[in-house]
Formats: structure tokens, sequence, C-alpha cells
């Protein structure tokens, strides 16, 4: 017995399929095959139900199964603090991020990883903040990047810097701040079900559902740039957050209002599933954005007090 073959049940069991497994472990399917017959001899059990129909995890493989996981899992934390002793941080990592923070995020932080620590390999995914959770819990994705707090269970989380929320439009006022409660009384565009900004804005402004949403018009947006573009074109007002501003042209920043104090933020986070084999690496991504981030971000020089966590 190994781990590898360990791995290899594992990942039957996930996909239901001897071809797709084998694909995953990148190996031959015959190799797999003959690797878990030969475990199922010296277990005396069978793992797999092999049927014309289909592949069925056994009562007996199913038990088997949970324990390889954990044995996985402690070879995986082995290998990590092996690597933590070598001062080496490598390896394969999958990161599921929100679309909102996405575009503005990851191409200000994925070419200095790359170059600080050439041997870690992104797969990068944009997910929604539903989808993250579901995935970290099934194993699918190492970490996520998000917006927090949220009410998940065994979800741990790492702050890595708050980003002011502000809006974007004609407002028919010279103040310099806007107050949530001014914004009931516009026209709102936001973004498609599921998106944790469009839940932030609603919450923020206290907004009621049939404030939300343009008359004679559904639309399911999922991008500020169609947001954006529906503002310029019919008036109203949209919500973006610091970073997304950032990039914006000047003129489009002259449209840009702040709230004023207590500022309302998001959090930004990376979170993961407990138990998890990979803190240094996520200890490393986490302490990479945050110097290459909070020194653009003016939210940075507010006093903590300050600052509004809107929750999703």
């Amino acid at each position: 017995m190994n781990i590898q073959q360990l791995e290899y049940i594992i990942a039957v069991d996930r996909f239901k399929n001897f071809t797709r497994a084998a694909e995953h472990c990148y190996v031959t399917q015959a190799t797999l095959s003959a690797m878990i017959k030969k475990l199922e001899v010296e277990l005396d059990i069978i793992l797999f139900d092999r049927t014309p129909k289909g592949v069925y995890t056994t009562d007996a493989g199913l038990e088997i199964i949970d324990e390889a996981r954990k044995i996985v899992l402690h070879s995986q934390l082995l290998a990590e603090k092996a690597k933590k002793i070598n001062g080496n941080i490598a390896g394969e990592i999958k990161i599921g991020i929100i679309p909102t923070i996405a575009n503005s995020l990851l191409p200000k932080i994925i070419k200095p990883l790359l170059d600080v620590y050439p041997e870690l390999k992104l797969e990068i995914a944009e997910l929604t903040t539903d989808h993250i959770i579901n995935q970290l819990k099934a194993g699918h994705i190492d970490i996520g990047i998000l917006a927090t707090p949220i009410t998940a269970s065994e979800i741990d989380k790492v702050v890595l810097f708050h980003e002011s929320l502000m809006v974007y439009g004609d407002l028919s006022t010279d103040k310099k701040y806007i107050l949530p409660e001014e914004i009931r009384e516009q026209k709102v565009w936001l973004f498609e079900e599921g998106h944790c900004l469009r839940e932030q804005f609603i919450q923020l402004c206290s907004l009621k559902k049939d404030e939300v949403s343009v008359k004679n018009l559904k639309l399911e947006a999922s991008s500020f740039d169609t947001l954006l573009n529906m503002v310029d074109e019919f008036g109203g007002l949209t919500l973006i957050p610091e970073l997304y501003y950032l990039s914006l042209s000047e003129e489009r920043r002259k449209r840009v209002t702040s709230f004023n104090a207590p500022v309302p933020v998001r959090e930004m986070s990376i979170v993961f599933h407990k138990p998890h084999a990979k803190g240094r690496i996520i200890k490393a991504l986490a302490d990479l954005i945050r110097s290459n981030i909070n020194e653009t971000l003016r939210s940075h020089l507010v006093p903590e007090e300050e600052l509004d966590v809107i929750s999703v």
C-alpha cells in the first residue's frame, strides 16, 4: 500500500469513472486500474462495483476512502512541513476568486507572485461566493478570495485589505460626500443575483426589492463595464469598489462620489476549508497581496474605527 494508491481510489470515488480519474492523476487507465486492483487484493475488500451503468463505491469502500483522505492529507502536511524547513514556497494551488475583484486584483499580483515564487503553479477560476464555498468544501480548490464576513461553517479566513465602496453616476449635489439614504431616490443599477456586491449595495442603502430595478427593463449584469455603460447612457447610479475605481479613466473618475464617514468598505479575505495543508502558501500569498495593494488604497489611511465593514 502507498499514498499513490490512496490518491487513485479517492479520484475514482470523486469522478465515478476510471478514465477521468486516471486523467486527473496523470496516469494511464491501465496503471490506475492495476494499482487499485492490487490494493483491493491487499486489503481483501472490493472498493468499487464496476457495472455497465457506471462505477459505484461500495459501503466498505466508502469507509476505506474516508480513512484514505485523512492519510493523504497528513502526507501533504508532512510535505508542507518539509518545505517549511527548506524555506521553499512551491507546488500547485487552485484558487477561486469572485469576479468583482478578479479584474482589478489579479493584474496587480500575478506577476509579482510568480517572480518571487517561480516554483509556485497557480490555477485560477472566477466563481461566485457560493460556488467558492462549495468548491472548497468539496476539495476542488485550495483557497478562495472573496468578500467577508460570511456565514459558512468550517471556513477559515485571513483578511487581506479593506477597500472603500463608492458611487458612480451623476448626482444633483455639489457635496463632496454622499449619504447612503440619498441613493434611495435614484435609479439604481445592480449586478445580477448571486454577486455579493449586489447584496452589499442593497444592505448599505437599505434598498427594498422594488427599488433596485429600472422600470420596463430587467438587466442581469455581470460586469462593471456593463453597469457603467448603462449609467452613462440612461443615468442613475451604481456601486463600485475602490480597486476598480483606480482602473477608471480620469473622465470617469469625475463621476465617482465617496461616502461620508463611517466609510463603508468591503473586507477582502483569503478563505480556506479546515483542516488545510497549504498554510505557508496562504501566508505567502496574503503577505504579497497586502504589500502590493494596501498602500494604493485610500481606506488604508482611514482609522479603523471610521470604517464600516458591509457584510455579504
